[in-house]
């Protein structure tokens, strides 16, 4: 296991060599066989159940160490491991090898006029650095995906996931050791001083490709300001559900609980609940009614009031704030195209759901809302790359450029263009 190397000058040059290694080791696993790969991923599973107990060892230190402070439920949820989530685990890694390797695809392919023929093909990244926070399953995960993918990884875990996240890596290498993979294809920073942050933005030298940021408003503001190298933003959750005046009044009440307390520390959970105005007398006081059952503070809009009086009143900052606990914001709007307005103004583009059966205020959601996943009558903790068929995700990224959504193994890809000929010159 690794050992936690104490803060020093000489954290610049750690770092650079981290990053010298992650780039020697990215060379021979963009064209490792699929079976290697998938080889490698069934010995991380395997590691992970056969090191659970040692991996529960650690978390319940980690656990400990937070014991006392100030923490939100969301956060001590998000740390905390069980047998239940290393099972989650490992099923995941299984997942991601049953998946199809992207490296190499041909993504499309044409002739040209003069003969000749053109393909554009699947590629590895490179070296990707994800900075993480409190999810010590993100160590599974990222580098998982990223092997699949064909990429070197550099995880940097947050200081209050150090020990579980150590005792994760240690499984990940030892499949990289089975399957006779580079063993630095997956390295975990081994110091808690933020400045190894500042070495990754910097891009290590040119050795890393891309950063991966998953954590708190304040880390990504960091890594979006400082980093010099390309940068998949995941920005917080302000999920959004619109409950239109043709919903199923059950069905709704059943997806707005889950979507807000299923998990409410998840960036997949529901922040705000907007409920059309033509259904204040018919859907409006069951929801609050059902939030309240189910332990869910409510911060209500002065519309809602007028029909719960007794609620706490919503204030500006209320629809820009992503709770992660059992708290949510409630208004009501004029039909969609005020569901929509709201949206527009608050909404950090990650995830919003409609719960309609009239199809054209569906068609009209999903044309007009520009979030990176819309649903229709499900839950916005669909919001999951584990739930969209990708075995995981490393995040779900807000941004509009290369990956948008759950971050999976193609979106950890790019391509190159490969033009085969027959002696042409260009006249």
């Amino acid at each position: 296991m690794l050992e936690t190397v104490a803060a020093s000058p000489d954290i610049d040059v750690l770092m650079n060599d981290i990053g010298r290694k992650a780039k020697a080791a990215a060379r021979p696993l963009g064209f490792a066989s699929t079976e290697a790969k998938n080889k490698a991923l069934h010995a991380m599973a395997d590691a992970i159940l056969a090191n659970k107990a040692d991996i529960l060892a650690e978390n319940a230190k980690d656990l400990k160490d937070i014991e006392g402070s100030e923490t939100l439920a969301s956060f001590v949820d998000r740390l905390t491991l069980n047998d239940k989530r290393i099972a989650e685990m490992a099923e995941g890694i299984r997942a991601i090898a049953a998946l199809a390797d992207p490296v190499g695809e041909i993504i499309a392919a044409w002739d040209r006029p003069n003969g000749l023929k053109i393909e554009r093909v699947r590629t590895p990244l490179g070296v990707i650095g994800v900075i993480f926070e409190s999810r010590p399953n993100v160590t599974a995960d990222a580098g998982a995906l990223c092997l699949k993918a064909g990429n070197a990884v550099i995880l940097r875990c947050g200081s209050d996931s150090r020990r579980s996240s150590q005792a994760i890596h240690a499984c990940m290498v030892q499949g990289l050791k089975v399957a006779r993979l580079p063993e630095h294809a997956i390295q975990l920073v081994p110091v808690t001083d933020r400045a190894a942050v500042g070495a990754m933005l910097r891009g290590l030298d040119g050795a890393i490709d891309v950063i991966v940021p998953r954590g708190g408003k304040s880390l990504v503001a960091r890594v979006q300001t400082e980093a010099r190298v390309p940068v998949f933003a995941h920005l917080e959750g302000l999920c959004h559900i619109y409950v239109d005046a043709s919903a199923d009044i059950e069905m709704a009440k059943q997806i707005v609980v889950n979507a807000k307390m299923r998990r409410t520390g998840i960036c997949g959970a529901a922040e705000t609940l907007l409920v059309d105005s033509a259904a204040i007398g018919t859907h409006l006081k069951p929801l609050l009614e059902v939030l309240t059952e189910a332990g869910c503070e409510i911060r209500a809009s002065a519309d809602v009031l007028k029909i719960a009086p007794g609620l706490k009143p919503a204030t500006e900052e209320d629809w820009s704030t992503e709770y992660l606990d059992a708290i949510i914001s409630v208004a009501v709007v004029d039909g969609i195209s005020g569901a929509i307005g709201h949206i527009q103004k608050y909404s950090s583009n990650h995830t919003e759901a409609v719960i309609a059966e009239d199809a054209q205020v569906v068609e009209r959601f999903f044309t007009e809302v520009d979030s990176a996943i819309l649903l229709h009558n499900a839950s916005t903790q669909f919001a999951d790359g584990g739930e969209f068929g990708m075995g995981a995700e490393i995040g779900i990224a807000t941004g509009k450029m290369h990956a948008r959504g759950p971050v999976g193994v193609e979106q950890l890809t790019s391509f190159k263009y490969r033009v085969r000929g027959a002696g042409q010159t260009r006249p």
